[in-house]
């Protein structure tokens, strides 16, 4: 039994080409940031000083967060993304496997271990990015977006183990102007292409197929869309919980 929680903890999810990797650009002290690479050493849209790290066996993630926890030279730890991380598993620990109910039970308890203790006790701000897929639910007339994961953790998603969720977007800047506040601001290159990548931060009617998620009074309605910059973000989070 533990009390720990982590108050800095956020999973961005979206589609690709929404601008999730591009959101870390303006992260403080990027020397600071350690940085797992699940996606075979694919380099980031600009230029870091991150501590990198290309992760070729999940377990390196485990032995990652121990080596960050009580690190004075580690602020924020990073994970790209947690869609490959678990597909790594699969390929390397799932499919190999002579007994694969148990293969997949591993899987499950690798992921739980990850949260629940690796995550839950650390002692930096944690990111977590992911690709979300769609599919029509014909039963509600819905699209529904979430983070695709097999096996027993389907059944919750792996969202349920986020207080914060935020959706990466591509927007229109027509679409965006019913909304305005100091974490969104629109720049000139933005004006110039007609759209801004976002974090969209709380659903809207036309998005309640999605996992976004939030503590209440966390962001206002004007707060719905913001830069999709994960430094502001983790700021607000820390006066939120101030």
């Amino acid at each position: 039994m533990t009390q720990d929680i982590n108050d800095q903890l956020v999973l961005i999810a979206g589609e690709s080409g929404t601008g999730k990797s591009a959101s870390l650009m303006n992260l403080p002290s990027h020397e600071r940031v350690m940085y797992f690479n699940c996606e075979a050493g694919k380099r980031l849209p600009f230029k870091n000083k991150f501590q990198n790290f290309t992760i070729t066996d999940p377990y390196q993630v485990h032995e990652g967060f121990d080596h960050a926890l009580n690190n004075p030279s580690i602020d924020i730890v990073i994970t790209d993304t947690l869609t490959f991380l678990m597909d790594m598993f699969e390929s390397q620990y799932v499919l190999p496997a002579t007994n694969t109910m148990e293969a997949w039970g591993q899987f499950a308890q690798y992921f739980k271990t990850l949260m629940q203790e690796k995550v839950a006790s650390s002692d930096k701000a944690v990111i977590f990015l992911a690709h979300t897929s769609s599919t029509y639910d014909e039963k509600s007339m819905l699209m529904r977006s979430s983070v695709p994961i097999k096996g027993s953790l389907k059944n919750n998603g792996i969202e349920a183990y986020f207080s914060t969720v935020v959706a990466t977007k591509k927007m229109s800047l027509k679409d965006l102007e019913p909304y305005g506040s100091d974490l969104l601001h629109i720049t000139p290159q933005d004006e110039m292409l007609g759209f801004k990548h976002v974090f969209q931060t709380q659903l809207t009617k036309n998005t309640i197929g999605e996992r976004i998620r939030s503590p209440m009074g966390m962001f206002s309605v004007a707060e719905t869309y913001i830069d999709n910059d994960a430094g502001q973000l983790l700021k607000h989070l820390q006066a939120y919980y101030a």
